[in-house]
């Protein structure tokens, strides 16, 4: 089974977006956009993705890529 992964990383980057000036605009904690940046969720609201695509102005396919294992 593949998997989905995330990344936000690369798109905060070159949005050149602080981890905590997102967290900040989008509403949740650092410590949980933390764990969505480094992938290590298995679930995210779509409140929370729209809110993360709203602020980098980026699409979800930006964000997200299917990988078959």
């Amino acid at each position: 089974m593949g998997k989905i992964v995330l990344h936000l990383d690369r798109m905060m980057v070159e949005r050149k977006m602080s981890l905590n000036t997102l967290a900040e605009r989008v509403g949740i904690s650092n410590v949980n956009l933390s764990k969505i940046k480094n992938n290590k969720v298995t679930a995210i609201r779509f409140a929370t993705l729209a809110a993360i695509c709203e602020t980098l102005d980026c699409t979800v396919a930006d964000l997200l890529k299917y990988e078959d294992e």
